[in-house]
């Protein structure tokens, strides 16, 4: 059984998606810095016990808190990754206070036996921040791990296009320790098989690409020369692309399309039962030329609170959602009544005249958590909605740790 720590760890999306008869969360970390009462946290020591779960920052846990593990996962906040400053005579170095990036980083610097497995997922804005040093920041974690003995692949993942009931895109990193089993079935394979077919990624997702080959760069210097240096000519776009591989600094990136010919769920199939529906999720009469107007087309001039004028547009959007597809992207102010160009809105078929938001039950389930998940005393709808916007899709997940097992298992 693969020995797991979970940070960063939200409602337990990772957790979720991990078969617990191949991996135990033998330690997990959730704390939210802008919030009094600590609503993940809570929920997540509800439904999986509060032993061995931690609600403090992260920054502040000594790494000998952290027990030996052999798979860390989580889902990192996206961040400025630069290098701030040097360690006066030490090897490491110190990123900004607050990224919590660092916090990985040191856990994996600190520990004498690392992890041999990484499961890591951000938005795949990632790939190409920030926007005056493009894909820096993914070079900078790149470098960093290298130097700590692990090889890595990455792939942008959006889970409606395997079928699942969300178009959400991510980016998910694996990565392998050099002392692992699946490191040496790398270093053996090419960066090209590794992507198309053999790697764990390319078998729980299957792709065909877009080239014959791979772009292929190295990365240069010490992780404070990358962040000074990487991609200082300004240009417009990341050399990083939606999949991809690092070996020693070495970098093999591909545009892959996904393969996939199975059955595919839609907004329709995650309703619920239209007689269970409160009465606060129906969209008000009154607001509805307001919810008309921010979902339309605009072409109109605006006024900053300075009296600056400019012209503004935007693109429609449906109106309401279109229940034969999968959803739109989930967004962290999916909840409250208000009108909002981002919620969705739905025409029930039981009374399609009757226009309503999503409900909690039907937000966790675009994320294929359990019905009501996230349902606990002093945790508002508005709230679950809030944590479902932040959240992955278990899905994805599942099939990733069910792929990293099967070659941890051989």
């Amino acid at each position: 059984m693969i020995k797991v720590i979970e940070l960063f760890a939200g409602v337990g999306g990772f957790r979720l998606g991990l078969d617990s008869k191949k991996y135990k969360v033998v330690w997990s970390n959730q704390w939210e810095p802008s919030s009094k009462f600590q609503h993940a946290s809570e929920i997540y020591k509800a439904r999986f016990g509060d032993k061995d779960h931690s609600s403090e920052d992260i920054e502040t846990v000594p790494t000998s808190d952290i027990p030996a593990h052999d798979l860390l996962v989580g889902g990192f906040p996206c961040q400025d990754y630069s290098v701030a400053t040097t360690l006066k005579n030490s090897k490491g170095l110190i990123g900004k206070k607050g990224v919590l990036w660092w916090s990985i980083h040191r856990i994996l610097t600190e520990k004498k036996r690392k992890p041999h497995y990484l499961m890591l997922e951000n938005v795949d804005r990632l790939l190409k921040s920030p926007a005056n040093q493009r894909g820096r920041d993914f070079a900078v974690m790149l470098q960093s791990l290298s130097e700590l003995g692990y090889v890595l692949e990455w792939r942008v993942i959006n889970a409606a296009e395997y079928g699942m009931p969300q178009r959400r895109r991510r980016v998910f990193m694996l990565g392998y320790h050099k002392n692992s089993s699946v490191y040496k079935k790398f270093k053996k394979s090419t960066p090209e098989s590794w992507i198309e077919k053999e790697g764990v990624i390319a078998k729980a997702f299957p792709i065909n690409k877009d080239a014959l080959f791979p772009d292929e760069f190295e990365l240069h210097g010490s992780l404070e020369q990358v962040s000074k240096n990487f991609n200082k000519t300004g240009s417009s776009t990341s050399p990083f692309l939606n999949t991809g591989v690092m070996i020693d600094s070495k970098v093999y990136t591909i545009k892959t399309n996904p393969v996939y010919k199975g059955k595919e769920e839609t907004l329709r199939d995650i309703l619920v039962d239209e007689k269970n529906v409160e009465e606060e999720f129906y969209v008000n009469n009154k607001d509805l030329k307001k919810w008309k107007y921010l979902k339309n087309s605009k072409q109109e001039e605006r006024k900053t609170k300075d009296g600056f004028k400019y012209n503004y547009s935007e693109g429609s959007m449906i109106f309401p959602d279109d229940l034969n597809k999968a959803s739109r992207t989930i967004i962290t102010g999916e909840g409250g009544s208000g009108p909002s160009r981002f919620k969705h809105v739905i025409a029930p078929p039981a009374n399609p005249k009757k226009l309503r938001r999503l409900t909690p039950i039907e937000l966790e389930r675009l994320n294929m958590f359990p019905d009501d998940h996230t349902k606990l005393e002093n945790v508002s709808n508005t709230k679950r909605a809030f944590l479902m916007g932040n959240a992955l899709v278990v899905g994805v997940i599942k099939k990733l740790g069910d792929s990293l097992y099967n070659f941890y298992e051989k």
